[in-house]
């Protein structure tokens, strides 16, 4: 199977997952940590131009699992995490890092926001390593094992 056919079926099945949780995800923390991980994934290269963000924030508005949530809150808890990470890359990501870390009480949640990460880094059909690599820093920030999710 081609890579890209393999990015797409991941992030189709991780898609698939977080549908089938979507009730059990409505809690602040797990809002709060989704938003920060779209928006690590999205400056993953430590810059972000208008045309992806404005993609990030359409997949967001249209995600099912994501809309539990108020869509105006979550575009603007998502565009300050992005503010922080793109006014300084290496401490802002300290900070969304933090806001990540708050879904780790509840293990559900925790897999969900990483899901979310892979869904938001394969949509272009392009989960690169920059994005594989942040991801990966949420899961040991959420003490969840990278291989678990192939990364």
């Amino acid at each position: 199977m081609a890579l890209w056919d393999r990015i797409k079926e991941s992030a189709s099945t991780m898609q698939t997952q977080l549908v089938a949780k979507k009730n059990d995800l409505k809690s602040g923390a797990f809002r709060d940590a989704s938003m920060a991980m779209c928006a690590l994934v999205a400056a993953a290269d430590g810059t972000i131009d208008p045309s992806e963000r404005q993609r990030v924030a359409q997949l967001i508005a249209t995600n099912e699992v994501l809309q539990n949530f108020d869509a105006t809150d979550l575009q603007r808890r998502f565009d300050d995490n992005l503010n922080k990470l793109t006014a300084d890359f290496a401490f802002g990501k300290v900070g969304v890092l933090q806001e990540i870390a708050k879904a780790k009480k509840k293990p559900a949640e925790a897999r969900a926001v990483i899901q979310i990460g892979i869904v938001i880094g394969g949509a272009d059909g392009d989960f690169d390593k920059t994005e594989q690599a942040v991801v990966r820093e949420a899961c040991f920030t959420l003490d969840l094992p990278p291989h678990e999710f192939d990364l």
